[in-house]
């Protein structure tokens, strides 16, 4: 089941053309990421590197970027699980501009890595971790 949540286009997203810098839907990849984990799983992120002591650096990501956005403009973006490996979440994402509709204007997908914050070591997707999100995973609604 995919997850959605909202993100304003802020002025320093913006680029000298006045449209949101192709880095910065990366970064809307993972604060939709992060609110995720609040809202669907019921952990906050920062619990998750702090107190379960797990980091999930990205190893591979990929972007398609199909409309612009401007300042002030608002996106809805939508999380999914769409493979749990032994180590490794393989999430995707898409943006909609709010307001028009099912307007795609990103999509894109990441894969992280599970591992100990201190030494980078990587580590098995945690248990409480892989049972919180199999029913988020893609075509699992």
């Amino acid at each position: 089941m995919a997850f959605r949540t909202n993100i304003k286009v802020c002025f320093s997203d913006i680029d000298n053309a006045g449209i949101v810098y192709y880095p910065r839907f990366m970064h809307y990849f993972h604060l939709s990421m992060e609110e995720f984990f609040s809202s669907a799983l019921g952990i906050d992120y920062a619990d998750v590197l702090h107190a379960k002591k797990v980091s999930f650096p990205t190893v591979h990501v990929e972007g398609s970027f199909l409309q612009k956005l401007r300042y002030g403009d608002k996106i809805e973006m939508e999380v999914r699980v769409t493979k749990i490996g032994r180590t490794s979440i393989h999430w995707g994402y898409r943006g909609f501009r709010m307001g028009e509709g099912e307007n795609l204007v990103v999509e894109g997908s990441n894969v992280t890595v599970c591992v100990i914050p201190d030494d980078f070591k990587k580590i098995e997707v945690p248990l409480w971790l892989r049972k919180g999100l199999e029913p988020h995973m893609e075509g699992s609604d």
